[in-house]
This record gives structure tokens, C-alpha cells and sequence, in this order.
């Protein structure tokens, strides 16, 4: 018999270590022989441990299994869900990036090679540093860490630079809110992202790689760490990448805790020892980045789509997606919703369809008032605007930002008001310190907003003008995204800021 019990972080909050020492002593106990596999999740985390037993009709699926249920799960007992791959949720997305989460186990290199692991990586070792940077700007991805930057032409110009060394680098530092799909693809399919940056290696001409993985993480950390060891014994990394006398190197490093060190410069900051604050640009991290060597940054996501790229060409990958927006998008819904988890579709779904249709509504059963894409420095989208497709362009168009694709979604008992407040109190926390509209814009913020919330109106104008300020005057994304969540509520709620003036008059 082989069960699967997920080992990611999510279901082990939810008791998947108990279920699986569970049903290692039952069956232990009924000299049953059985094979405990701990795979990566699903992505449907509300119906975590999601336990599958390996039929001849398939994996079947067993939702929010207890310890105690264990008995029943064994002698057949237990109500299923049906083949995993039928559940509708499931069986809607086109899973790409995300084909092997879920299914293997994370540390099988042969079960990652078996399910078509390595393809990608041979196929490059076989062309040139250009044809392999082609390939990847014929694909149209687009950076998934939140800029959505085509990254053939960040490829291209590593790859053109002129250097001794060059260096890939992996953004792992995943801290939006709502955010999780860095994490749950690092816990399983970790090989994915070795192979991921050592075809970046190839296209670029850099032999070392760095993954910088945020402490909070620790499961994430661990299970990337072990992946490197055994990659690194079974020839996939060191001075003969799969005996092609190619090399490529990479290890993790792990960061302390700050948001700002997921902007790219701050990352490369903390990576060479130094405090993570924004550098100045120019000069771009592509000529002169880590150790102030030609460095390709790329996120988790983007670097993990590549090996997809080589598998099955970039044509096939391109064929997905509206407009400018290619291939898929991670939907991670989170927040007051029914159905959160991880949705892997090409792009085009709208909002309304996310949110309604997979997430299905909020959690609490009251109406939906509004839904934050792209993380805390993301914009407040009303139910009027349901009707953006996912799509960078799109969204932008619509007031909005797509960037890591973590949708937070809240009822119509939230205060638009006290979310705009957090939005400014985030930033002046969170910010490095390096820019004046950041680190002060940020603290004038909270004091505008509870001038606001005492019901002194004249603020309204000069929240506006602050917002302003800090969206033209900020060294990065941190002071300058700020506005988005700020001028989102006051835009699209403005009864939640007229209730307080009213209340004090």
C-alpha cells in the first residue's frame, strides 16, 4: 500500500505529521506493508492533510483527515473525495510550473527524472548561450516576483555583459501577504529550481548561484538544502553539470527578516554580508549586481517555469495567456475566502471569476466588499471592477497590480479606513530607511489618516499630495507602491473615510 501525506508547511499546520505517524503505527500494528510517502501539497489548502492512497484507478484523495480517522482510512471506510485529479477545483487549472508539486516525492531526484524532471536541463546543454536566452524571450515570461519584466531581455543583457564572473540569483524572500507559492514549490519540487538556475547558468555564462530564502521558512530551507546536496552527489551541480563538462554551482543562504529585501538591490545588500538597503539605479543589478558582477535576480516562479520552457518549447508555453501577460499565473488565494490554496491557470480568468467562482466567496458567507492582489503594497479592487482579467497590462489599466498574484480577500465588514492606515504603518515599519518619502512619507502617513479617522476632512487633500510625494520620490517599490493600497480605499470606499467625518460632526 502507498500513502501519500503531504509534508508542506501549511498541511503540517494543520496536523499532517500527526495523521502520517498515525498511520505509520496502524499499519505497523496490522503488519501491513506499507509505503509512507511525504509529498509537496496540492495547493487545495482547505482540504489540508489531504491524504492519497495509490490505487489501481488512480491516486483517491481524502480530505481533512484526523489521527483518528486513521482506522477507517485503512479499512475503507472513509468517505473519498475520488481521483485527486478529478476534483473539479484541481481539475480546472493548467498546471505547468506546478505538475510535479503534489505528486512526487520532493527528494526523489529519480521520481523527479521519472516524471519528467532533467528534459529541460539536457536540452539546453545541447544548444548555445543565445539560442538558450532566445528560447526564453520566444516564451514571454515575464517576471512572477511582481514587475512582471520580460526576463529574456534581463537574460540577454547578462549574457552579453562582459565579466569574469557572473551570477544567478534566486529571490526567494516571499513575504506579501497572501503569498505562498515560492514556499510550497521549494517543499515540493525542489530539484525544479536547481534545474531552473543552472539552465539560467548556461544562458547567461555564470557558474554560481545563490537562493536567498527568507528565516521564516524554515521547513522551505531544510528541504532546498538537502535538494542541493543530493543534485550536487548525483552530478546535476559541481564542475560537470550531467557529465556536459559544464559548471554550475549554487547555494542557500538564508535572510533575517526584512520585507525590503525582497527589492532585488536590497536582497544583493544583505546577500554580500552588508545592511539591506535600496541602492541607486543606475547602475541596473544585470551589469553590475552581486559582488558588482553581471547578476541575474530572478524570483522563485519565474526560475522554476524554465525547466517547463525546455521541456516543451517555448512555443507551447506562449500559446497561454491574454495579450502581453504569457504562459500561467500562481493564483495564492488567501484571507476570508471558502476555497484557498494555490489555482495554477494561464492568464485571462477575471477577477470575479477567481474570487466567486474557484475561491467560492468568503469564508464568513457575507458579501464580498473588496480583494487585495498583489500583496500589501497592492490596490483595494471593489466588486465593480471584477470584471479585470488577469493580465499585467490589464490590471494596471483597472487602477491595479498583479505582482506575486496573492489575492487577500476581505467582507463587507472591513474597514477601508483602518487597511489604508495599515498600508502607511507597513511601509514606515518596513522601510529601509535610505529615502526621505519612504521613511518620513510613510510616518506623515499614519498621522494624515488618523486625522482622517478624527473626522478632520481637509486631510483628504493632503493625503493625496503625500501619496504623490512618495509614489514619484521613492527609491523602490516599497515607498512607491505604498499609494496603490492608500489611494485604492480612499478611491473606491470613500463612505468608510465619510463615515468618520460624520461620526465627528
Amino acid at each position: 500500500m502507498k500513502i501519500f501525506v503531504p509534508l508542506d508547511s501549511a498541511a503540517r499546520a494543520l496536523g499532517a505529521d500527526d495523521v502520517a505517524d498515525a498511520i505509520a503505527r496502524e499499519a505497523k500494528a496490522r503488519g501491513l506493508d506499507l509505503h509512507l510517502v511525504r509529498n509537496g501539497t496540492r495547493g487545495m489548502v482547505w482540504l489540508e492533510p489531504l491524504v492519497e492512497i495509490d490505487t489501481p484507478q488512480g491516486r483517491i484523495g481524502y480530505g481533512n483527515v484526523t489521527p483518528e480517522q486513521v482506522p477507517d482510512l485503512l479499512d475503507g471506510r472513509l468517505n473519498s473525495l475520488g481521483r485527486v485529479e478529478d476534483i473539479d477545483w484541481f481539475a480546472r487549472q493548467t498546471r505547468l510550473t506546478f505538475a510535479r508539486c503534489g505528486v512526487i516525492d520532493p527528494l526523489d531526484l529519480d521520481d523527479y527524472a521519472a516524471n519528467g524532471g532533467l528534459v529541460g536541463l539536457r536540452r539546453a546543454l545541447t544548444m548555445t548561450k543565445a539560442q538558450i536566452v532566445q528560447e526564453v524571450i520566444d516564451s514571454g515570461l515575464r517576471g512572477r516576483g511582481g514587475a512582471g519584466f520580460p526576463t529574456g531581455i534581463k537574460w540577454k543583457t547578462v549574457s552579453e555583459a562582459e565579466a569574469p564572473q557572473k551570477y544567478i540569483v534566486c529571490n526567494a524572500d516571499e513575504g506579501d501577504s497572501g503569498t505562498f507559492a515560492d514556499r510550497m514549490i521549494i517543499e515540493g519540487d525542489p530539484f525544479q529550481l536547481i534545474e531552473g538556475m543552472a539552465i539560467a547558468g548556461l544562458g547567461v555564462g555564470a557558474t554560481r548561484g545563490y537562493v536567498y530564502l527568507r528565516s521564516e521558512y524554515p521547513d522551505a530551507i531544510a528541504i532546498l538544502t538537502r535538494a542541493v546536496s543530493i543534485a550536487r552527489q548525483r552530478g546535476l551541480l559541481g564542475p560537470d553539470v550531467l557529465g556536459s563538462g559544464r559548471a554550475f554551482e549554487m547555494e542557500v543562504r538564508t535572510g533575517a527578516g526584512a520585507y525590503v529585501c525582497g527589492e532585488e538591490t536590497s536582497l544583493l545588500n544583505s546577500l554580500e554580508g552588508k545592511r539591506g538597503t535600496v541602492r541607486a539605479k543606475p547602475p541596473l543589478p544585470a551589469l553590475q549586481g552581486f559582488l558588482n558582477r553581471p547578476t541575474v535576480v530572478n524570483n522563485v516562479i519565474s526560475l522554476t517555469t524554465i525547466p517547463v520552457i525546455f521541456e516543451r518549447g517555448a512555443a507551447h508555453y506562449a500559446d497561454f495567456g491574454l495579450g502581453r501577460s504569457r504562459g500561467t499565473v500562481t493564483l495564492q488565494i488567501a484571507g476570508n475566502v471558502k476555497r484557498g490554496g494555490l489555482f495554477e491557470t494561464a492568464f485571462g480568468l477575471t477577477l470575479g471569476q477567481v474570487v466567486n467562482e474557484i475561491g467560492g466567496g468568503t469564508a464568513s458567507g457575507r458579501p464580498v466588499k473588496a480583494v487585495q492582489v498583489g500583496g500589501p503594497l497592492g490596490a483595494y479592487m471593489p466588486v465593480e471592477k471584477f470584471h479585470t482579467p488577469m493580465g499585467y497590462e490589464e490590471f494596471d489599466q483597472n487602477g491595479g497590480l498583479i505582482g506575486h498574484a496573492g489575492l487577500v480577500v476581505f467582507d463587507d465588514s472591513v474597514d477601508m479606513l483602518r487597511m489604508a492606515r495599515f498600508a502607511m504603518e507597513f511601509c514606515a515599519v518596513e522601510s529601509c530607511g535610505k529615502c526621505t518619502p519612504c521613511r518620513i512619507g510613510a510616518v506623515r502617513g499614519v498621522e494624515t489618516i488618523d486625522r482622517i479617522a478624527q473626522g478632520d476632512a481637509a486631510a483628504i487633500p493632503l493625503l493625496t499630495d503625500l501619496c504623490e510625494t512618495m509614489k514619484d520620490g521613492s527609491l523602490c517599490a516599497l515607498g512607491g507602491f505604498t499609494p496603490f493600497p492608500v489611494m485604492s480605499a480612499l478611491t473606491n470606499f470613500p463612505d468608510d473615510f465619510a463615515t468618520y467625518r460624520e461620526a465627528a460632526e
